[in-house]
């Protein structure tokens, strides 16, 4: 992948079915146009700070894995596992069935299709981003960029038509006095910053699959900060579309807003239009996700066994070259999530636990054995973590049961740990074969 590529895997995995529904939440618990554009900025901010942490993390470690590499290295093998067992066997699956499940609905709206048939939509799409990724990444790639750089001249154009809609007035962005039943401010605001991470969330997706860019030295650093200000831009430019078309005290529930502002825009046809707008941007999230997940599969079954259960993933397709068994592991997880239903249950559990381990990445900066030389170090990774504790501490107090579940869920990876290895002999050779990769 050249820069081209990995900038798109920055941008597709963040711009999906989130920027359609998160602003109306956002406007609405805020009540301040003021407010909700501090909010993005400062979640811009905070973001900014954790690419820059993320490119050195994926210049000093320019392998597929990502998160798992750098905790590896930074804070050792159990902790690695734990971030491996949370994103290959829990959070992503789930990630993958909640978007898949999502897209139905605006399927639905172009497409007339039978009650019997939606049904199986959802298993339809993971299998079939499965068979992508495992046919080879020549092609996956391919269809990755095209549905990922398309989505933004889309989503420009949208702006471009709200701002010069005549139902679009700027005297919706005046600052007004929140209404008398607003949410309290504090936790209005706690409330926005955790649907922004949620929003932004994805970006770090390139360091998955480093091992595929070419240069990374250079590539990386231009994707990372390139994608980052494309997505910042972008989620600023269609809040502000939002507002302006849409006024906040007419904003009742997401979807209902998402309705108004596409039947201003385009008449009966609007929600036709948007729907093609959120299918494009989720199957290029999606397709980001189911290219970088089974490679820290792999990368964590190369470290961990050569020998036992795990050894199974750390193996490549002898045509394709692709992890096909880390392929299949991430399909069938989707697959079985999906069918018990547990997908909206997984993403409340998981957050809580993500944001610890993006916190723990970047803070490796400070374990490395070759001191960072940056004009942004330690501001940058300092300033990422202290606001990746304060929404893990947002969330404990507004979801306390979730985020503690979620913990325990990942902390029943050292028993998967334990179980998974007990029959192997020589791991020893390979871990150590990768802890002095450089």
């Amino acid at each position: 992948m050249g820069v081209w590529s990995a900038t798109a895997v920055v941008t597709g995995e963040a711009i999906s079915l989130g920027i359609f529904l998160t602003p109306a939440g956002m406007a609405r618990s805020l009540g301040s146009p003021a407010l909700l554009a501090a909010v993005w900025c400062g979640m811009a901010l905070m973001t900014l700070a954790g690419a820059l942490c993320f490119t050195e993390l994926a210049v000093r470690n320019p392998h597929d894995g990502g998160e798992y590499l750098y905790l590896r290295r930074g804070f050792g093998r159990h902790a690695a596992f734990l971030y491996g067992w949370m994103a290959a066997v829990v959070m992503y699956p789930g990630v993958s069935a909640a978007l898949c499940v999502g897209l139905v609905p605006y399927i639905q709206a172009l497409v007339p299709i039978s009650p019997v048939v939606t049904r199986f939509v959802p298993a339809l799409l993971i299998l079939a981003f499965g068979a992508l990724n495992y046919f080879g990444t020549s092609f996956s790639r391919s269809v990755m960029n095209l549905l990922n750089w398309i989505k933004i001249p889309l989503l420009l154009a949208l702006v471009g038509w709200a701002l010069v809609s005549p139902h679009a007035s700027l005297a919706h962005l005046a600052s007004t006095p929140r209404p008398a039943g607003a949410d309290p401010l504090g936790g209005a605001i706690a409330g926005a910053a955790i649907s922004a991470f949620f929003c932004f969330g994805g970006w770090w997706e390139a360091g998955k699959i480093a091992g595929q860019v070419r240069n990374p030295a250079r590539t990386l650093p231009i994707a990372f900060t390139t994608g980052v200000l494309i997505v910042t831009a972008l989620y600023l430019l269609l809040s502000l579309a939002f507002v302006t078309v849409v006024p906040m005290g007419q904003i009742t529930s997401d979807t209902a807003f998402v309705a108004k502002f596409g039947e201003a825009l385009f008449g009966p046809a609007g929600a036709r239009v948007l729907s093609a707008c959120v299918i494009i941007c989720v199957l290029g999230g999606l397709m980001v996700l189911n290219m970088a997940v089974p490679r820290v599969t792999h990368a964590l079954a190369r470290a961990e066994a050569d020998t036992g259960p795990l050894a199974v993933f750390a193996r490549l397709h002898p045509r394709f070259g692709t992890p096909a068994n880390a392929v299949f592991l991430q399909t069938g997880m989707a697959l079985l999530v999906l069918f018990v239903g547990a997908f909206d249950r997984i993403l409340a559990f998981i957050i809580f636990s993500a944001v610890v381990f993006l916190a723990l990445s970047a803070g490796t900066l400070f374990r490395t054995a070759t001191p960072v030389r940056r004009w942004w170090y330690p501001a940058a990774p300092i300033l990422f973590v202290a606001a990746s504790a304060a929404l893990a501490l947002m969330l404990l107090m507004l979801q306390p049961g979730p985020a503690l579940g979620g913990a325990a869920i990942v902390l029943a990876g050292l028993l998967a740990r334990a179980l998974l290895l007990r029959t192997n002999k020589n791991s020893s050779t390979v871990a150590t074969a990768l802890e002095t990769e450089t």
